[in-house]
């Protein structure tokens, strides 16, 4: 299995500020407005967009955790069971009376 570090979910994170910033100037510059109302949405635009990446980073964080914590204690939880087992089967074969002859 693959180990993902957080590169693909920060990369589709700078994907869609970029389309949100983007989108946003197009849409400015093809509307008819003063040149500083236009640099003054722009700016505004570009702002929230980045609001939006860094709260989308800070989810796409905060669930690959818990995501990580969900499957280190799925792997401790199969640890004890195991040992569990294994320690069951030991008993078993210790006490087996076929084993004594």
């Amino acid at each position: 299995m693959a180990r993902d570090d957080g590169t693909v979910a920060a990369g589709v994170v700078v994907g869609f500020a970029l389309g949100v910033m983007t989108g946003a100037a197009v849409a400015l510059l093809m509307a008819p407005a003063a040149g500083d109302d236009t640099r003054r949405a722009l700016g505004d635009k570009a702002r929230e967009g980045r609001d939006l990446a860094e709260q989308a980073a800070r989810h796409g964080r905060e669930f690959l955790q818990r995501q990580r914590e969900t499957l280190n204690s799925a792997i401790e939880r199969g640890r004890e069971a195991y040992q569990q087992a294994r320690s069951a089967g030991e008993q078993s074969q210790a006490t087996d009376p076929s084993e004594m002859r």
